[in-house]
């Protein structure tokens, strides 16, 4: 049993295949760059933003609207980690509480807890219903 490939139809492209069309321009050899300021040019024309840094008189100042948090790492021998899902709300109020008392998250989380130990000694959460949705 002899297979026949089947015929793609290249065979009349590689009677006139030339390789020398492919060899580069004598002008210009393959590994030469082209001048900075062409290929600066060329950027600003794409809208191309460098990654390269700036200098500083160049770096546009950080808008008076944007609000920064303050910095929150602090050395406390805590290492133990806790991750809650709450609403924006929620984050923002326990946040700001931090904020107002000069406290740490984790610190605000402490208060947090020893308050409602307080608050709850002794009961059932059924004693006291649930928190507000």
């Amino acid at each position: 049993m002899d297979k026949q490939r089947a015929d793609l139809g290249f065979t009349d492209a590689f009677d006139d295949f030339d390789p020398a069309e492919w060899m580069p321009r004598p002008d210009m050899p393959a590994n030469d760059k082209p001048p900075k300021a062409e290929t600066s040019k060329a950027a600003a024309a794409a809208g191309f933003r460098s990654r390269e840094p700036q200098p500083l008189e160049e770096r546009s100042a950080p808008s008076k609207s944007a609000k920064l948090s303050p910095p929150r790492g602090r050395r406390t021998g805590r290492n133990t980690q806790l991750n809650l899902k709450a609403t924006p709300g929620t984050v923002a109020a326990f946040c700001a509480i931090a904020d107002r008392q000069g406290w740490g998250l984790g610190e605000t989380l402490e208060y947090a807890v020893a308050l409602l130990e307080r608050e709850y000694a002794g009961s059932t959460g059924a004693d006291k219903g649930h928190p507000p949705q």
